[in-house]
C-alpha cells in the first residue's frame, strides 16, 4: 500500500530514470490531457510531497500524480516487457532514450504549471520525509481538533503528510491506544512521542524494499510444558498389584520462540499479538480496515 516511504522510493526511481533526459515519448491517457505532448522537453526532477508525486518538466510544467490505494509507476528498459498490469490500466507513459516510465491505475493525474503546484499540494501539513518537516507544527495541527479520533487525525494529510493506513494502525499499537481514542484523551506527553516515532519509522523505511515496524525479532514464551505422561502398567501387573509409578518426566523450561514479523498488527486479524498473545481485532474506521490488539491498546472500540 503506497505511503510516504514507498512514494519517496517511487520518486527516487523516477528521478534516476528521467531527470536530465529529453522525453522522446509522452502519453497521458486521461481525457483532459490526452492531447498534451511533452516530447522534446527535459525532465528536471521528480519529487515526493507526502503521498503525492511531482514530475517537473522543462517549460514550467509539472505532472502531478497520486497513487492512492493501488496506483503504481514502473520503470522499464527499452526492450523490457511491461509487467505492471493490463494495457487498459495504463494512465501515463514518459520515455527517453534509456528508460520508459509507465503509470498504472493512477487515480490522480494532472498537468499544471509548476508555479501553481500549491493547488495540488498546498493543503498538506509538514512532510514527515521532506525538508519542511516540523514536528511542532504537526503537533499543533493534531491538537487543533482534540475530539477527533487519533486514527482519523493521523490519516489527515493536512496535519502531517505521509502516514497511510498501515502506519496509522502500527503507530496506535506502539502508543498502546486504540485508533478511536480522541486525540485530546491521550496521556500527557504521548502525542509528541507519537509524532517523533512517526518520523523515525518512515525514515527507517525510506530505503527498505519491505516495510518493517517491528524490532528485528520478538521473543515470545509458549504455554507451559505438557503434563507428564500417564503411568503405564508393567508386564504382569493387575488391578490388585498396580505397577510401580514411573517417575514423572522432568518438565522442560519454556524456551523463547523467535517470531519474525514485519508488522505488529496490520494484516494480522485473528492472529496472536506479538506482545501479549491476544488475537488481533479488525474493524472499519472511516471505511478503512483498522487493526488493533484489545490486550495491549486501551481506549474506545467499535
Amino acid at each position: 500500500m503506497p505511503e510516504g516511504d514507498t512514494v519517496l522510493q517511487t520518486a527516487t526511481r523516477l528521478h534516476e530514470a528521467l531527470a536530465g533526459q529529453v522525453l522522446t515519448r509522452s502519453d497521458l491517457r486521461v481525457p483532459r490531457f490526452a492531447t498534451a505532448d511533452l516530447s522534446g522537453r527535459t525532465v528536471l526532477d521528480v519529487t515526493a510531497r507526502g503521498k503525492h508525486l511531482l514530475t517537473r518538466i522543462e517549460g514550467g510544467l509539472t505532472l502531478h500524480s497520486h497513487l492512492r490505494m493501488d496506483g503504481a509507476w514502473r520503470v522499464y528498459a527499452p526492450d523490457e516487457r511491461w509487467r505492471g498490469g493490463p494495457g487498459h490500466q495504463i494512465r501515463a507513459i514518459l520515455a527517453n532514450a534509456e528508460h520508459t516510465a509507465v503509470g498504472y491505475r493512477l487515480p490522480v493525474l494532472e498537468l499544471l504549471r509548476t508555479s501553481e503546484e500549491d493547488r495540488a499540494v498546498g493543503h498538506l501539513g509538514p512532510d514527515l520525509l521532506g525538508p519542511d518537516w516540523d514536528p511542532g507544527r504537526a503537533l499543533d495541527r493534531l491538537l487543533a481538533a482534540p475530539e477527533r479520533p487519533l486514527g482519523e487525525a493521523l490519516l489527515d494529510q493536512r496535519n502531517l503528510a505521509g502516514i497511510g493506513n498501515v502506519y496509522k494502525c502500527e503507530l496506535c499499537f506502539l502508543a498502546r491506544v486504540t485508533p478511536w481514542l480522541p486525540v485530546g484523551a491521550l496521556p500527557d506527553g504521548a502525542l509528541p512521542r507519537l509524532v517523533t516515532l512517526a518520523e523515525r519509522l518512515l525514515n527507517a523505511n525510506r530505503g527498505r524494499p519491505t516495510r518493517t515496524t517491528t524490532i528485528t525479532s520478538e521473543l515470545r514464551t509458549p504455554p507451559g510444558p505438557p503434563s507428564p505422561p500417564s503411568a503405564t502398567a508393567a508386564p504382569g501387573a493387575t488391578a490388585a498389584t498396580p505397577a510401580p509409578a514411573r517417575a514423572p518426566a522432568r518438565p522442560r523450561a519454556p524456551q523463547p520462540v523467535r517470531v519474525q514479523e514485519r508488522l505488529y498488527v496490520y494484516g494480522r486479524a485473528r492472529r496472536p499479538c506479538l506482545r501479549c498473545g491476544t488475537p488481533i481485532r479488525l474493524a472499519d474506521q472511516d471505511d478503512r480496515p483498522t487493526y488493533w490488539c484489545p490486550g495491549c491498546q486501551s481506549g474506545p472500540t467499535p
